[in-house]
């Protein structure tokens, strides 16, 4: 009985591991000022949906998050912005709302060098995707994105 229970388990977390609806591309783009786009692109698998970085007083939805490693040489500027069709989604069975994307979202970091040198930003993106029926467990993703 506990060695069926363990493979059952197993298998679950090996399918729910290997689901992955979600891809991650990287990448910079120069600025007229001299300094970069920083550019965090999720292209999500039809019928799943990412949330958005601020969530509703009521949500429930656990947010995008984006944290950069410090770097002496890149100042960052203003804050991750978003770049994408965002959806209200509301619950109307739990009363709670969401904002979210489908089908891709960029989250985008303006940057600046101190001195002209090769460098690279580096940091994590934290996320959860789910569709109709189900949530997927939160997932990070490092990130090095090379400044040149």
């Amino acid at each position: 009985m506990r060695l069926s229970f363990l493979m059952t388990f197993l298998i679950a977390s090996l399918f729910v591991q290997a689901q992955n609806p979600v891809s991650w591309q990287f990448q910079t783009q120069k600025k007229d000022d001299g300094g970069y786009e920083v550019i965090l692109k999720a292209s999500i698998q039809p019928g799943w949906h990412l949330y958005s970085q601020k969530q509703p007083d009521d949500a429930i939805a656990i947010p995008t998050s984006i944290q950069f490693n410090n770097n002496p040489l890149v100042i960052r500027e203003k804050e991750v912005r978003e770049v994408g069709k965002m959806q209200k989604y509301v619950d109307k069975t739990l009363g709670v709302t969401a904002y979210q994307y489908s089908n891709e979202v960029s989250f985008i970091q303006s940057v600046k060098l101190k001195a002209k040198v090769k460098t690279a930003i580096t940091g994590e993106i934290e996320y959860q995707v789910c569709d109709d029926e189900k949530c997927l467990p939160p997932k990070k993703v490092p990130f090095t994105i090379a400044l040149n």
